[in-house]
């Protein structure tokens, strides 16, 4: 089993994300995505100058004065209660976690700067677990999408992290500017949703991070598919589901994954993969098991 030692990206003195700009763009995307018929309103067939709901029409539709709503989507929503947000959510219909994200970029939490800046550290009892499923891939993620330890079988079925430099270890990077990883994602644009939507959630929760803008700024520069994917502002999470990868040396699997936020540190997540017992993936992950090193090195993505 392998680590990673936290150090932060390249540019780790880059400005912290704009909460404000957060707060007004968040808000624009979700009302822009509702027609008046979604929400039961009557479109007269006036010309609309901006796609979804007018403010007034989402003012209404909360119970607050559009005013009061325009000022908190210009940014200004520190001292807005939990009950008019909570108000706001069910009038742009949000899921839990883009409720979650819109009451973090409204009213943050007071996090000391050293809190995003110090080594994030995974428990050795954590570590003796990861090398005893057997068979089975895993490995813990962190801030940022930082893949922090892992074990053997996530080597052979992912690529020989230790290969990397620390700063490289993010899920990010390797999905956005590694092209074998869009190799071994067959679904590679769902892949790359799911990494975007978890550091918008990070952003919400710590938008004073540096190294998370230092990331988002690298990746904006360098990817024209994540600064698509970024504007979206769309957030979730996903606990469990499967992914489809094309591995070198096995061929095709299909690994139903599933994520478990530790109790602790809910900034820290275990991520296992397993196949349906007797199927052809169960047994591609055999071979690899049983190939040891040898799959290691030779499996892809080969990230150097």
């Amino acid at each position: 089993m392998d680590e990673h030692p936290s150090a932060g990206p390249a540019g780790e003195a880059a400005r912290p994300l704009d909460r404000r700009a957060e707060l007004s763009e968040f808000l624009r995307s979700r009302r822009a995505r509702l027609k008046p018929e979604d929400v039961g309103m009557p479109d007269f067939g006036r010309h609309r100058r901006v796609p979804g709901l007018r403010r007034e029409e989402l003012a209404q539709l909360a119970g607050v004065s559009v005013a009061y709503y325009t000022r908190l989507e210009q940014g200004h929503g520190r001292n807005v209660s939990a009950e008019v947000l909570d108000a706001i959510a069910r009038a742009l219909r949000l899921t839990d976690a883009e409720h979650n994200h819109l009451t973090h970029l409204a009213k943050p939490k007071q996090h000391k700067k050293k809190q995003t800046s110090r080594p994030q550290q995974v428990r050795g009892s954590l570590r003796q677990l990861l090398d005893t499923l057997d068979g089975v891939p895993a490995y813990i993620t962190g801030r940022r999408s930082d893949v922090l330890v892992w074990n053997r079988m996530a080597a052979a079925v992912f690529g020989d992290w230790s290969e990397l430099p620390p700063q490289e270890r993010n899920w990010a990077r390797m999905a956005f500017l590694k092209p074998e990883y869009r190799e071994l994602f067959v679904e590679w644009e769902q892949k790359a949703i799911d990494i975007v939507c978890l550091l918008r959630m990070d952003a919400g929760c710590h938008p004073d991070d540096p190294q998370l803008a230092a990331l988002v700024g690298e990746l904006s520069v360098k990817s024209e598919d994540f600064r698509r994917l970024w504007a979206t502002h769309d957030v979730k999470e996903k606990s469990h589901g499967v992914k489809l990868l094309r591995h070198p040396l096995v061929g095709d699997l299909a690994l139903q994954f599933e994520s478990f936020r530790l109790a602790g540190d809910g900034e820290l997540a275990l991520v296992t993969y397993h196949a349906e017992p007797g199927s052809a993936s169960a047994e591609a992950l055999r071979l690899l098991a049983s190939w040891g090193t040898d799959a290691t090195r030779a499996g892809s993505p080969s990230p150097r």
